[in-house]
């Protein structure tokens, strides 16, 4: 057997060394952790009765026998029995964060190995190694058989136990995301010291040794959210952490050119970046133009929903770019993004679509706790307290469901449709939480339809709070955890709209439309299959333009439009109906007689065989 390879990566030292420099718990520490996941789990956990319903699971019951079983176990024995509870929830929203000197590392081997389908047979591939890795004949493009004597897939699935998937395609995802990065103080350390990668180059089975090591990768840029005490729409967090975790060390080992992006975008000092294919927010978003059937299409990856900017901000830099890509089709890919902020995912849904944008609605957990969190002096929570109140009498286990806030469904309109081409979305198992939120609003109004590289999304359907956040709101309920550990606890539930109304997002996710299985020249080869597929689909959507020019004339404003796929034109001013005009392919004019020089609000409604079809706003002024 070859040597064992290294990471050399900043700060990196082997796993074993970090093992051994926990500092114990000691045993009322270990109480503490146990009573505050029993409040969090039976009090606050607002999929519990789904979770022991579909899991077959009692994490209540588990976590009063380790409490009464805290003196004869190690610490090790401890922490993953604490891990296991909370995993068996199958709810990555729902987390125990173990203490220093786990929290923030992750274990790391110098390579990552994706999946891809050779007929129906599903094959493991390395599609990156660091620098420093030299191990010959080991590298991209090799594929890997077993792990530690193991069959890959086997290992991919037994790892996939270990995390909190809730369907099948998410557990084999983050299986096989942290098989080589690890966030350990999210999940358990591997047992091993080493793996030994058994693989084929040029037609040849070889074996190579690989030692763990750890590493805190820097933070993102995106900086930590807000907390939802204080802002209610921008912290509205909807996240899973670990999949952002592993993608932040994974983007730090194998694509070092796009961390330097995000260091020039970052530095107020540095040359401002080419806006014409870099974005302001380079960390989230990034686009190009792609080939498709019907001339270019645009490409748009959102690799996370956690914006790093103000809410508006995040917004009109999605606009910008959408203006930017070609107008015929629109490829939206969302792969591997575990969430972010809510809002961030259900404000760019307006965009897209002439609909009217329903956001999905917000359930709390009835019981006394939530009943006292909701009911906070000048929380803004009080709406959900009333029906929450009403449970004593009604039985109800749910409170009401209710927007973010009450001028929420406002905000997920106030701009409107801006791109009026066809669109298609691309998920897989690891979209996660504000993430299905959005897939699921892109079904919900008939924006386009989902391509899956796997059944379904990864099925998180809740509004996610941070441990800290609820010890702030209720410092006589909860009490500070102990050597830096913490909690996350889902707290309220979301549930779909439109066609598939009162739907759970959690542990069903958003099913796929149509599946697109991964080649290796999509894994190789930068998604090129994948992208073929999405644009072809982009043919099956009727073709949509919709442009408009505002030009002052003598009593109002001269109209220049140009349409394709519309056969009405219906115009509104200040929201009442003025005008109708009839129209085919091409350019159209129409003068607006106006009683005041002051701004209007003018909106267009376009129209083919008596449904809306496209929406444009705009101001008099132009």
């Amino acid at each position: 057997m070859a040597e064992p390879a290294f990471v050399s990566s900043p700060g990196a030292r082997p796993l074993s060394e970090l093992l051994t420099a926990a500092e114990p718990l000691d045993l009322d520490e270990r109480h503490e952790l146990v009573r505050a996941a029993q409040v969090l789990i039976e009090q606050l956990y607002v999929h519990l009765p789904l979770k022991r319903a579909m899991h077959a699971v009692d994490p209540v019951q588990r976590l009063r026998l380790l409490d009464r079983r805290l003196a004869g176990i190690s610490e090790r024995r401890f922490h993953d029995e604490l891990l296991s509870i909370f995993t068996t929830l199958r709810d990555l929203h729902t987390n125990y964060v173990l203490p220093q000197p786990f929290a923030g590392m992750t274990a790391v081997l110098p390579f990552r190995i994706e999946s891809y389908w050779d007929g129906d047979v599903q094959r493991y591939v390395v599609t990156g190694v660091t620098d420093a890795t030299d191990a010959p004949p080991f590298g991209v493009g090799v594929d890997v058989t077993h792990w530690n004597g193991i069959p890959i897939e086997r290992a991919v699935a037994l790892n996939g136990e270990r995390n909190a998937g809730s369907n099948i395609d998410a557990r084999l995802a983050r299986g096989l995301a942290s098989l080589t990065q690890r966030p350990i103080g999210r999940l358990a350390a591997p047992d091993e010291e080493w793996v030994d990668v058994t693989f084929v180059a040029d037609g040849t089975t070889h074996e190579q040794r690989f030692l763990w090591q750890v590493m805190q990768p820097p933070p993102s840029p995106a900086g930590d959210a807000p907390s939802q005490l204080t802002d209610p729409l921008g912290g509205a967090h909807g996240i899973d952490v670990l999949v952002e975790e592993i993608r932040r060390v994974q983007k730090l080992l194998f694509a070092p050119a796009a961390m330097a992006v995000e260091r020039r975008a970052a530095d107020p000092a540095a040359p401002p970046p080419d806006l014409q294919t870099i974005s302001t927010l380079p960390h989230a978003l990034e686009f190009r133009t792609v080939a498709a059937p019907q001339g270019d299409a645009g490409y748009l990856r959102i690799r996370t929903f956690r914006p790093g900017a103000p809410l508006a901000a995040w917004v009109d830099e999605v606009m910008r770019i959408l203006a930017l890509l070609p107008q015929e089709g629109l490829i939206i890919d969302v792969r591997g993004n575990g969430g972010g902020t809510i809002p961030a995912g259900e404000w760019l849904l307006q965009l897209l679509t002439p609909r009217r944008i329903e956001p999905e609605r917000l359930h709390f957990i009835s019981t006394p706790l939530t009943l006292k969190f909701t009911s906070l002096p000048g929380s803004f929570l009080a709406p959900w307290s009333r029906s929450i109140a009403e449970s004593v009498e009604t039985g109800a286990m749910f409170s009401a469901g209710l927007p973010i806030s009450p001028e929420y469904p406002d905000l997920c309109n106030r701009v409107g449709q801006v791109y009026h081409g066809p669109a298609v979305l691309i998920t897989d198992a690891l979209c996660y939480s504000t993430t299905d939120i959005f897939a699921a609003g892109f079904q919900d109004h008939e924006i386009g339809p989902v391509i899956g590289t796997s059944a379904n999304t990864g099925a998180g359907g809740a509004n996610v709070w941070e441990y800290a956040e609820l010890l702030e709101a209720m410092p006589g309920e909860l009490r500070p955890l102990p050597a830096g550990a913490s909690m996350r606890v889902a707290m309220r539930r979301c549930v779909r709209v439109g066609k598939r109304a009162g739907d759970l997002l959690e542990d069903l996710g958003v099913a796929s439309d149509r599946i697109h299985r991964m080649t290796r020249r999509d894994v190789l080869e930068d998604n090129v299959d994948l992208i073929t597929a999405a644009a072809q689909a982009l043919t099956d959507r009727p073709p949509r333009a919709f442009t408009a020019q505002v030009t002052p004339a003598d009593g109002g404003v001269d109209l220049l439009l140009r349409t394709t796929g519309l056969d009405r034109i219906d115009l509104l001013v200040d929201g009442r109906p003025r005008d109708t005009l009839d129209v085919t392919d091409g350019d159209h004019t129409l003068h607006v007689a106006l009683a005041s020089p002051t701004p209007h609000a003018l909106e267009l409604r376009g129209f083919f065989a008596g449904e809306i079809a496209a929406r444009r706003t705009l101001p008099s002024d132009g």
